[in-house]
């Protein structure tokens, strides 16, 4: 009976500093576990000498394979194209940039051994500013109390999965993804191992604010339609309000005649309700915007070259 397959993942863009130290880091750990292994690089378009580097340490490693995709899919889709082509009994994701400790890859094992189907790594600190730090905790408290589904607070991509969870994550068709969500949505027994996130040793992060704010986004409307519910509510009692304040209007015309004079409370009426309109119409629109990218049904990744010695 051959031994059990664990299957490395490790995305990566413009890493060309990370690429060799990583797989140093990984292939050092992996060494504790009575396991085989494959570990597979997927080149999210990368602009550097990343393919170059992942190329030369194929020809050093059988056991290592390249992903090279024809440009750069964002960093969930190129997650997806190493989780859909790693063969392994469990699949653990790794950032190329060395702030997940590999060393924790036994640990996961060991879980997975134990029983556990999903292995996640929980963020418990990090070198991140005070102003990412206030985000990151106000996005999972609001995914938290939101979100139909409960998503631990402060877990990365890092983490160990089943193939039986992998083969339900692989098999989800939508485009709109958010990993986090999708392996707390896929159920199974789940285990976390707190950790603390280091600092960045090469290169530079290609992730930026707005990168971070638009990824949470996709996060809560994928997982939470609680939005759209606020905007019910928040209309029914406008329109409450507006009756209460109609009626009192014509009671105070009635009795004083014409007392409320002037454009200014028309003017600043008219900028409340255009901002609740305004507001609205962008909230639906995000979602009108998730159901249009999933009819499109394009492909979540391309591959442009597959680097390997297999034959």
């Amino acid at each position: 009976m051959s031994a059990k397959l664990i299957s490395i993942v490790i995305p990566c863009y413009n890493e060309e500093s990370n690429i060799r130290p990583i797989y140093e880091a990984v292939t050092k750990v992996l060494e504790t576990v009575t396991y085989d292994r494959e570990i597979i690089f997927v080149d999210n378009g990368s602009q550097d000498r990343s393919a170059k580097e992942m190329g030369a340490l194929v020809e050093r490693d059988s056991k290592v394979k390249a992903l090279l995709l024809s440009r750069n899919f964002g960093p969930e889709s190129s997650g997806l194209a190493g989780l859909q082509h790693a063969r392994g009994d469990a699949v653990i994701v790794v950032a190329a940039d060395l702030q997940d400790p590999p060393e924790l890859i036994p640990e996961f094992v060991k879980k997975w051994e134990e029983g556990y189907d999903i292995v996640l790594g929980q963020m418990i600190s990090s070198n991140e500013g005070r102003v990412m730090r206030r985000i990151r905790r106000a996005f999972y408290g609001i995914l938290k109390n939101t979100a139909y589904i409960d998503i631990p607070s402060s877990v990365t991509g890092f983490g160990l999965i089943d193939r039986r969870v992998n083969q339900v994550i692989n098999d989800m068709p939508e485009r709109s993804r958010f990993y986090r969500g999708l392996v707390a949505w896929a159920g199974f027994r789940r285990c976390l191992i707190p950790y603390k996130r280091r600092e960045r040793k090469f290169g530079r992060s290609s992730y930026n604010l707005l990168s971070y704010l638009r990824h949470a986004e996709m996060g809560l409307f994928s997982f939470t339609t609680v939005p759209l519910e606020l905007l019910t509510y928040l209309g029914l009692l406008l329109v409450v309000l507006s009756g209460v304040a109609i009626a009192t209007y014509v009671s105070l015309f009635l009795l004083f005649g014409n007392p409320i004079k002037g454009s200014a409370t028309l003017f600043l009426g008219i900028m409340f309700f255009g901002g609740i309109q305004v507001l609205a119409i962008s909230i639906v629109g995000k979602y009108i915007a998730i159901i249009c990218d999933e009819t499109k049904q394009r492909p979540h990744y391309i591959i442009k070259e597959v680097v390997s010695r297999d034959p």
